[in-house]
Protein backbone atom coordinates (compact mmCIF):
# COMPACT_ATOMS: atom_id res chain seq x y z
CA UNK A 1 0.00 0.00 0.00
CA UNK A 2 1.47 3.42 -0.98
CA UNK A 3 2.53 5.70 1.87
CA UNK A 4 0.17 8.44 0.65
CA UNK A 5 -3.20 6.65 0.33
CA UNK A 6 -4.68 7.39 3.78
CA UNK A 7 -7.71 9.17 2.31
CA UNK A 8 -8.25 6.83 -0.64
CA UNK A 9 -10.96 4.16 -0.80
CA UNK A 10 -9.30 2.29 -3.68
CA UNK A 11 -5.77 1.17 -4.35
CA UNK A 12 -3.99 2.63 -7.35
CA UNK A 13 -4.71 0.73 -10.55
CA UNK A 14 -1.94 -1.78 -11.30
CA UNK A 15 -1.19 -0.18 -14.67
CA UNK A 16 -1.18 3.32 -13.16
CA UNK A 17 1.19 2.13 -10.42
CA UNK A 18 3.53 0.57 -12.94
CA UNK A 19 3.44 3.74 -15.02
CA UNK A 20 4.22 5.95 -12.03
CA UNK A 21 6.86 3.73 -10.43
CA UNK A 22 10.36 5.21 -10.47
CA UNK A 23 12.25 2.70 -8.37
CA UNK A 24 14.20 1.34 -11.33
CA UNK A 25 15.80 4.78 -11.66
CA UNK A 26 15.78 6.31 -8.18
CA UNK A 27 16.82 2.95 -6.69
CA UNK A 28 20.34 4.02 -7.64
CA UNK A 29 20.09 6.68 -4.94
CA UNK A 30 19.60 4.22 -2.06
CA UNK A 31 22.85 5.25 -0.36
CA UNK A 32 21.88 8.92 -0.42
CA UNK A 33 18.33 8.15 0.71
CA UNK A 34 19.49 6.14 3.71
CA UNK A 35 22.18 8.67 4.64
CA UNK A 36 19.52 11.37 4.66
CA UNK A 37 17.19 9.24 6.75
CA UNK A 38 19.91 8.49 9.30
CA UNK A 39 20.67 12.20 9.64
CA UNK A 40 16.95 12.98 9.97
CA UNK A 41 16.56 10.35 12.70
CA UNK A 42 19.50 11.80 14.64
CA UNK A 43 17.90 15.23 14.44
CA UNK A 44 14.57 13.88 15.69
CA UNK A 45 16.40 12.38 18.69
CA UNK A 46 18.29 15.61 19.38
CA UNK A 47 15.05 17.57 19.33
CA UNK A 48 13.36 14.98 21.58
CA UNK A 49 10.72 14.28 18.94
CA UNK A 50 11.60 10.58 19.20
CA UNK A 51 13.53 8.81 21.97
CA UNK A 52 17.20 7.93 21.85
CA UNK A 53 16.32 4.23 21.87
CA UNK A 54 13.98 4.70 18.94
CA UNK A 55 16.64 6.63 17.06
CA UNK A 56 19.23 3.89 17.55
CA UNK A 57 16.73 1.25 16.47
CA UNK A 58 15.96 3.19 13.29
CA UNK A 59 19.54 4.01 12.35
CA UNK A 60 20.92 0.53 12.96
CA UNK A 61 18.13 -1.02 10.87
CA UNK A 62 18.74 1.50 8.09
CA UNK A 63 22.45 0.66 8.02
CA UNK A 64 21.62 -3.04 7.71
CA UNK A 65 19.22 -2.31 4.87
CA UNK A 66 21.91 -0.29 3.10
CA UNK A 67 24.43 -3.14 3.33
CA UNK A 68 21.91 -5.67 2.08
CA UNK A 69 20.92 -3.53 -0.92
CA UNK A 70 24.59 -2.93 -1.76
CA UNK A 71 25.33 -6.66 -1.52
CA UNK A 72 22.35 -7.52 -3.72
CA UNK A 73 20.63 -9.44 -0.94
CA UNK A 74 17.68 -7.07 -0.80
CA UNK A 75 15.92 -6.64 -4.15
CA UNK A 76 13.66 -3.81 -5.22
CA UNK A 77 9.97 -4.33 -5.80
CA UNK A 78 8.42 -1.92 -8.29
CA UNK A 79 5.10 -2.19 -6.45
CA UNK A 80 6.72 0.01 -3.76
CA UNK A 81 6.63 2.94 -6.20
CA UNK A 82 9.99 4.55 -5.34
CA UNK A 83 13.14 3.97 -3.32
CA UNK A 84 11.90 6.16 -0.45
CA UNK A 85 8.72 4.13 0.03
CA UNK A 86 10.58 0.84 -0.42
CA UNK A 87 13.13 1.63 2.30
CA UNK A 88 10.54 3.01 4.70
CA UNK A 89 8.30 -0.03 4.31
CA UNK A 90 11.25 -2.39 4.70
CA UNK A 91 12.26 -0.50 7.84
CA UNK A 92 8.75 -0.76 9.31
CA UNK A 93 8.56 -4.45 8.50
CA UNK A 94 11.75 -4.99 10.47
CA UNK A 95 11.28 -2.79 13.55
CA UNK A 96 7.50 -2.29 13.67
CA UNK A 97 5.76 0.90 14.79
CA UNK A 98 9.04 2.70 15.50
CA UNK A 99 9.80 2.64 11.77
CA UNK A 100 6.68 4.68 11.13
CA UNK A 101 8.13 7.56 13.15
CA UNK A 102 11.04 8.17 10.76
CA UNK A 103 8.98 10.26 8.36
CA UNK A 104 7.97 12.74 11.09
CA UNK A 105 8.40 16.36 9.88
CA UNK A 106 9.51 15.14 6.47
CA UNK A 107 7.95 14.81 3.02
CA UNK A 108 9.10 12.84 0.02
CA UNK A 109 9.47 16.26 -1.57
CA UNK A 110 12.36 17.40 0.61
CA UNK A 111 13.59 13.82 0.90
CA UNK A 112 14.12 13.41 -2.86
CA UNK A 113 15.57 16.92 -3.14
CA UNK A 114 18.15 15.95 -0.53
CA UNK A 115 18.92 12.63 -2.22
CA UNK A 116 19.61 14.44 -5.47
CA UNK A 117 21.89 17.00 -3.85
CA UNK A 118 23.87 14.27 -2.08
CA UNK A 119 24.10 12.40 -5.38
CA UNK A 120 25.32 15.53 -7.15
CA UNK A 121 27.97 16.16 -4.51
CA UNK A 122 29.30 12.62 -4.86
CA UNK A 123 29.20 12.45 -8.66
CA UNK A 124 30.58 15.94 -9.24
CA UNK A 125 33.68 14.90 -7.30
CA UNK A 126 34.04 11.89 -9.60
CA UNK A 127 33.56 14.05 -12.72
CA UNK A 128 36.24 16.46 -11.49
CA UNK A 129 38.65 13.60 -10.80
CA UNK A 130 38.10 12.07 -14.24
CA UNK A 131 38.44 15.47 -15.94
CA UNK A 132 41.75 16.05 -14.20
CA UNK A 133 42.89 12.55 -15.13
CA UNK A 134 42.22 13.36 -18.79
CA UNK A 135 44.08 16.64 -18.39
CA UNK A 136 47.07 14.73 -17.03
CA UNK A 137 47.00 12.33 -19.97
CA UNK A 138 46.86 15.26 -22.39
CA UNK A 139 49.77 16.83 -20.51
CA UNK A 140 51.84 13.66 -20.84
CA UNK A 141 51.24 13.66 -24.58
CA UNK A 142 52.04 17.37 -24.79
CA UNK A 143 55.37 16.82 -23.03
CA UNK A 144 56.16 14.03 -25.50
CA UNK A 145 55.39 16.32 -28.44
CA UNK A 146 56.74 19.71 -27.41
CA UNK A 147 58.84 19.74 -30.61
CA UNK A 148 56.34 18.08 -32.97
CA UNK A 149 55.09 20.51 -35.62
CA UNK A 150 51.63 20.24 -37.15
CA UNK A 151 49.52 22.54 -39.32
CA UNK A 152 47.01 24.59 -37.37
CA UNK A 153 43.61 25.00 -38.99
CA UNK A 154 40.81 27.49 -39.28
CA UNK A 155 37.71 26.58 -41.31
CA UNK A 156 39.44 23.17 -41.71
CA UNK A 157 41.95 24.91 -43.99
CA UNK A 158 45.63 25.12 -43.16
CA UNK A 159 46.28 28.37 -41.32
CA UNK A 160 49.66 28.51 -39.53
CA UNK A 161 52.11 25.97 -38.12
CA UNK A 162 51.87 25.18 -34.42
CA UNK A 163 53.48 22.78 -32.02
CA UNK A 164 51.34 19.73 -31.34
CA UNK A 165 51.87 20.37 -27.63
CA UNK A 166 50.19 23.74 -28.13
CA UNK A 167 47.16 22.02 -29.64
CA UNK A 168 46.90 19.55 -26.77
CA UNK A 169 47.37 22.29 -24.17
CA UNK A 170 44.31 24.02 -25.60
CA UNK A 171 42.21 21.01 -24.56
CA UNK A 172 43.74 21.10 -21.08
CA UNK A 173 42.64 24.72 -20.76
CA UNK A 174 39.14 23.86 -21.97
CA UNK A 175 38.86 21.04 -19.45
CA UNK A 176 40.05 23.35 -16.69
CA UNK A 177 37.02 25.56 -17.29
CA UNK A 178 34.89 22.41 -17.21
CA UNK A 179 36.37 21.63 -13.79
CA UNK A 180 35.64 25.17 -12.60
CA UNK A 181 32.02 24.85 -13.72
CA UNK A 182 31.71 21.57 -11.83
CA UNK A 183 33.22 23.15 -8.73
CA UNK A 184 30.62 25.90 -8.93
CA UNK A 185 27.88 23.28 -9.24
CA UNK A 186 29.28 21.52 -6.18
CA UNK A 187 29.11 24.68 -4.05
CA UNK A 188 25.46 25.24 -4.90
CA UNK A 189 24.61 21.56 -4.35
CA UNK A 190 26.10 21.66 -0.87
CA UNK A 191 22.97 23.03 0.83
CA UNK A 192 20.40 20.87 2.60
CA UNK A 193 16.71 21.09 1.65
CA UNK A 194 15.71 18.63 4.37
CA UNK A 195 13.15 20.09 6.76
CA UNK A 196 11.37 22.05 4.05
CA UNK A 197 8.80 19.23 4.21
CA UNK A 198 6.19 19.32 1.44
CA UNK A 199 6.59 23.04 0.74
CA UNK A 200 6.01 25.20 3.83
CA UNK A 201 8.19 23.75 6.57
CA UNK A 202 7.06 22.05 9.78
CA UNK A 203 5.25 23.01 12.99
CA UNK A 204 7.48 20.60 14.90
CA UNK A 205 10.69 21.91 16.53
CA UNK A 206 13.11 20.48 13.98
CA UNK A 207 16.70 21.69 13.54
CA UNK A 208 17.52 21.92 9.85
CA UNK A 209 21.04 23.21 10.49
CA UNK A 210 21.86 20.20 12.66
CA UNK A 211 20.76 17.81 9.89
CA UNK A 212 22.84 19.69 7.34
CA UNK A 213 25.85 19.49 9.63
CA UNK A 214 25.43 15.73 10.15
CA UNK A 215 25.36 15.30 6.37
CA UNK A 216 28.49 17.42 5.94
CA UNK A 217 26.61 20.07 4.01
CA UNK A 218 27.43 23.75 4.04
CA UNK A 219 24.13 25.12 5.38
CA UNK A 220 20.52 24.87 4.23
CA UNK A 221 18.34 26.04 1.37
CA UNK A 222 16.72 28.98 3.12
CA UNK A 223 13.34 29.09 1.39
CA UNK A 224 11.26 25.94 1.86
CA UNK A 225 9.37 26.44 -1.41
CA UNK A 226 12.59 26.83 -3.33
CA UNK A 227 14.07 23.82 -1.56
CA UNK A 228 11.51 21.37 -2.96
CA UNK A 229 10.48 22.96 -6.26
CA UNK A 230 13.80 23.88 -7.90
CA UNK A 231 15.91 21.64 -10.10
CA UNK A 232 18.31 24.24 -11.45
CA UNK A 233 21.22 22.38 -9.84
CA UNK A 234 20.42 19.35 -11.95
CA UNK A 235 20.07 21.53 -15.04
CA UNK A 236 23.36 23.26 -14.23
CA UNK A 237 25.22 19.98 -13.73
CA UNK A 238 23.85 18.47 -16.94
CA UNK A 239 24.81 21.69 -18.70
CA UNK A 240 28.36 21.35 -17.38
CA UNK A 241 28.36 17.72 -18.57
CA UNK A 242 27.13 18.87 -21.99
CA UNK A 243 30.05 21.27 -22.34
CA UNK A 244 32.48 18.54 -21.28
CA UNK A 245 30.97 16.24 -23.89
CA UNK A 246 31.19 18.96 -26.52
CA UNK A 247 34.91 19.29 -25.80
CA UNK A 248 35.38 15.51 -25.87
CA UNK A 249 33.45 15.33 -29.13
CA UNK A 250 35.71 17.94 -30.73
CA UNK A 251 38.80 16.03 -29.62
CA UNK A 252 37.24 12.79 -30.87
CA UNK A 253 36.53 14.34 -34.25
CA UNK A 254 40.16 15.37 -34.56
CA UNK A 255 41.36 11.91 -33.55
CA UNK A 256 39.12 10.42 -36.26
CA UNK A 257 40.55 12.80 -38.85
CA UNK A 258 44.15 12.35 -37.73
CA UNK A 259 43.81 8.56 -37.91
CA UNK A 260 42.68 8.66 -41.55
CA UNK A 261 45.15 7.70 -44.25
CA UNK A 262 44.93 11.22 -45.62
CA UNK A 263 46.35 12.62 -42.37
CA UNK A 264 48.38 9.56 -41.27
CA UNK A 265 49.14 11.34 -38.00
CA UNK A 266 47.38 9.38 -35.21
CA UNK A 267 47.84 5.62 -34.83
CA UNK A 268 45.52 3.81 -32.42
CA UNK A 269 46.63 0.72 -30.61
CA UNK A 270 44.85 -2.38 -31.90
CA UNK A 271 43.17 -2.74 -28.52
CA UNK A 272 41.36 0.58 -29.10
CA UNK A 273 40.26 0.07 -32.70
CA UNK A 274 37.93 -2.26 -34.59
CA UNK A 275 37.81 -3.85 -38.02
CA UNK A 276 35.21 -4.46 -40.70
CA UNK A 277 33.11 -7.58 -41.15
CA UNK A 278 33.58 -7.20 -44.92
CA UNK A 279 36.79 -5.24 -45.62
CA UNK A 280 39.87 -6.88 -44.08
CA UNK A 281 42.08 -3.81 -44.37
CA UNK A 282 39.96 -1.60 -42.14
CA UNK A 283 41.07 -0.20 -38.78
CA UNK A 284 38.22 1.93 -37.53
CA UNK A 285 38.33 4.66 -34.83
CA UNK A 286 35.16 3.37 -33.17
CA UNK A 287 35.99 4.53 -29.63
CA UNK A 288 36.42 8.15 -30.71
CA UNK A 289 33.29 7.88 -32.86
CA UNK A 290 31.26 6.52 -29.96
CA UNK A 291 32.37 9.35 -27.66
CA UNK A 292 31.35 11.76 -30.40
CA UNK A 293 28.01 9.97 -30.74
CA UNK A 294 27.26 9.71 -27.03
CA UNK A 295 27.43 13.50 -26.80
CA UNK A 296 23.87 13.41 -28.13
CA UNK A 297 22.71 11.51 -25.05
CA UNK A 298 23.90 14.24 -22.74
CA UNK A 299 22.50 17.00 -24.93
CA UNK A 300 19.22 15.09 -24.92
CA UNK A 301 19.26 14.93 -21.13
CA UNK A 302 19.73 18.71 -20.96
CA UNK A 303 16.87 19.41 -23.35
CA UNK A 304 14.77 16.81 -21.51
CA UNK A 305 15.12 18.35 -18.05
CA UNK A 306 14.67 21.89 -19.37
CA UNK A 307 11.45 20.77 -21.03
CA UNK A 308 10.23 19.07 -17.84
CA UNK A 309 10.77 22.21 -15.78
CA UNK A 310 9.82 24.93 -18.25
CA UNK A 311 6.23 25.53 -17.12
CA UNK A 312 5.89 23.97 -13.68
CA UNK A 313 4.25 26.10 -10.99
CA UNK A 314 5.64 26.01 -7.46
CA UNK A 315 6.06 23.75 -5.59
CA UNK A 316 6.51 20.04 -6.33
CA UNK A 317 4.89 18.43 -9.38
CA UNK A 318 5.12 14.76 -10.34
CA UNK A 319 6.71 15.74 -13.65
CA UNK A 320 9.87 16.30 -11.61
CA UNK A 321 10.18 12.56 -11.05
CA UNK A 322 11.68 12.44 -14.56
CA UNK A 323 14.67 14.52 -13.46
CA UNK A 324 16.55 11.52 -12.08
CA UNK A 325 16.55 9.77 -15.43
CA UNK A 326 18.16 12.79 -17.08
CA UNK A 327 20.82 13.50 -14.44
CA UNK A 328 21.87 9.86 -14.12
CA UNK A 329 22.02 9.47 -17.91
CA UNK A 330 24.15 12.61 -18.26
CA UNK A 331 26.51 11.86 -15.38
CA UNK A 332 27.07 8.19 -16.24
CA UNK A 333 27.66 8.92 -19.93
CA UNK A 334 30.06 11.76 -19.20
CA UNK A 335 32.02 9.68 -16.69
CA UNK A 336 32.39 6.82 -19.17
CA UNK A 337 33.50 9.14 -21.96
CA UNK A 338 36.06 11.00 -19.82
CA UNK A 339 37.55 7.70 -18.72
CA UNK A 340 37.68 6.03 -22.13
CA UNK A 341 39.08 9.14 -23.84
CA UNK A 342 42.00 9.20 -21.40
CA UNK A 343 42.62 5.50 -22.10
CA UNK A 344 42.36 6.04 -25.85
CA UNK A 345 44.93 8.85 -25.75
CA UNK A 346 47.26 6.71 -23.68
CA UNK A 347 47.13 4.04 -26.38
CA UNK A 348 47.55 6.42 -29.34
CA UNK A 349 50.84 7.27 -31.02
CA UNK A 350 51.34 10.43 -33.03
CA UNK A 351 53.75 10.64 -35.96
CA UNK A 352 56.44 13.12 -34.90
CA UNK A 353 57.84 13.80 -38.38
CA UNK A 354 54.60 13.69 -40.34
CA UNK A 355 54.62 17.36 -41.37
CA UNK A 356 58.28 18.36 -40.99
CA UNK A 357 59.25 18.71 -44.65
CA UNK A 358 55.76 19.24 -46.00
CA UNK A 359 55.18 22.54 -44.19
CA UNK A 360 58.43 24.32 -45.07
CA UNK A 361 57.63 26.86 -47.77
CA UNK A 362 53.91 26.01 -47.66
CA UNK A 363 51.44 28.84 -48.20
CA UNK A 364 50.40 28.51 -44.54
CA UNK A 365 53.55 30.58 -43.90
CA UNK A 366 52.06 33.54 -45.78
CA UNK A 367 51.45 35.45 -42.54
CA UNK A 368 55.21 35.36 -41.94
CA UNK A 369 55.62 37.39 -45.11
CA UNK A 370 52.94 39.85 -44.03
CA UNK A 371 54.72 40.41 -40.69
CA UNK A 372 58.01 40.68 -42.60
CA UNK A 373 56.64 43.58 -44.63
CA UNK A 374 55.07 45.17 -41.53
CA UNK A 375 58.52 45.20 -39.91
CA UNK A 376 59.63 47.14 -43.00
CA UNK A 377 57.02 49.80 -42.11
CA UNK A 378 54.52 48.81 -44.79
CA UNK A 379 50.94 49.22 -43.47
CA UNK A 380 49.36 45.91 -42.54
CA UNK A 381 46.51 46.12 -45.06
CA UNK A 382 48.96 46.86 -47.88
CA UNK A 383 51.25 44.06 -46.73
CA UNK A 384 48.27 41.70 -46.68
CA UNK A 385 47.38 42.70 -50.26
CA UNK A 386 50.93 42.23 -51.53
CA UNK A 387 51.34 38.79 -49.95
CA UNK A 388 47.98 37.82 -51.41
CA UNK A 389 49.55 38.39 -54.84
CA UNK A 390 52.47 36.17 -53.84
CA UNK A 391 50.03 33.40 -52.89
CA UNK A 392 48.19 33.71 -56.22
CA UNK A 393 51.52 33.47 -58.05
CA UNK A 394 52.61 30.41 -56.05
CA UNK A 395 49.32 28.60 -56.66
CA UNK A 396 49.29 29.43 -60.37
CA UNK A 397 52.77 27.90 -60.74
CA UNK A 398 52.17 25.01 -58.31
CA UNK A 399 55.15 26.17 -56.29
CA UNK A 400 55.87 26.68 -52.62
CA UNK A 401 56.64 30.14 -51.28
CA UNK A 402 60.33 29.28 -50.97
CA UNK A 403 60.41 28.15 -54.62
CA UNK A 404 59.47 31.58 -55.98
CA UNK A 405 62.52 33.58 -57.07
CA UNK A 406 63.55 36.82 -55.41
CA UNK A 407 63.09 38.52 -58.79
CA UNK A 408 59.41 37.50 -58.80
CA UNK A 409 59.03 38.69 -55.23
CA UNK A 410 60.49 42.07 -56.17
CA UNK A 411 58.06 42.39 -59.06
CA UNK A 412 55.34 42.41 -56.43
CA UNK A 413 57.19 44.69 -53.99
CA UNK A 414 60.71 46.10 -53.84
CA UNK A 415 60.51 45.69 -50.06
CA UNK A 416 61.18 41.95 -50.43
CA UNK A 417 64.82 41.00 -49.91
CA UNK A 418 66.64 37.67 -49.77
CA UNK A 419 66.30 37.68 -45.98
CA UNK A 420 62.67 36.57 -46.46
CA UNK A 421 63.64 32.99 -47.33
CA UNK A 422 64.86 31.89 -43.88
CA UNK A 423 61.43 32.88 -42.56
CA UNK A 424 59.71 30.31 -44.77
CA UNK A 425 60.35 27.39 -42.48
CA UNK A 426 57.71 26.04 -40.10
CA UNK A 427 60.17 25.76 -37.22
CA UNK A 428 61.30 29.35 -37.71
CA UNK A 429 57.71 30.57 -37.80
CA UNK A 430 57.02 28.90 -34.49
CA UNK A 431 60.22 30.15 -32.83
CA UNK A 432 59.51 33.71 -33.95
CA UNK A 433 56.23 33.93 -32.05
CA UNK A 434 56.53 36.39 -29.18
CA UNK A 435 53.09 36.86 -27.61
CA UNK A 436 52.09 35.30 -24.29
CA UNK A 437 50.23 32.03 -24.70
CA UNK A 438 51.53 31.53 -28.23
CA UNK A 439 52.94 28.40 -29.83
CA UNK A 440 56.58 29.45 -29.37
CA UNK A 441 58.80 26.83 -27.67
CA UNK A 442 59.46 29.12 -24.70
CA UNK A 443 55.74 29.70 -24.17
CA UNK A 444 55.00 26.00 -24.51
CA UNK A 445 57.59 25.19 -21.86
CA UNK A 446 56.04 27.84 -19.61
CA UNK A 447 52.56 26.36 -20.11
CA UNK A 448 53.81 22.82 -19.54
CA UNK A 449 55.44 23.93 -16.30
CA UNK A 450 52.25 25.70 -15.23
CA UNK A 451 50.00 22.69 -15.84
CA UNK A 452 52.46 20.23 -14.37
CA UNK A 453 52.34 22.22 -11.15
CA UNK A 454 48.56 22.75 -11.18
CA UNK A 455 47.69 19.14 -11.98
CA UNK A 456 50.11 17.66 -9.45
CA UNK A 457 47.37 16.65 -7.03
Amino acid sequence: MPTWNSRFKKNLDERALRFSSSIEIDGKLFNEDIDGSVAHAKMLVKQKIISSAEGKKITSALERIKKEIAAGKLKYDWHKEDIHSFIEEELTNRIGETGKKLHTARSRNDQVALDERLYLKKEIKVLIRLSKNLQKQLLRKAEEHKETIIPGYTHMQRAQPVLFAHHLLAYISMLERDVERLQDCFKRSDKSPLGAAALSGSTLPIDRFFTANVLGMNGIVLNSLDAVSSRDLIIETISACSIIMMNLSRLSEELVLWSSREFSFAHFDDSFATGSSLMPQKKNPDIAELVRGKTGRVYGALVGILTVMKSLPLAYNRDMQEDKFHIIEAVETTKQCLEITADLLKHTDFERNRFVNELDGDILLSTELVDYLVRKKIPFREAHRLVGKVVVLALSRSKKLNEITLRDYKKISEAFEKDLFPLLKAEKSIKNKKSAGSTSPSEILRQLKFWKKNLRN
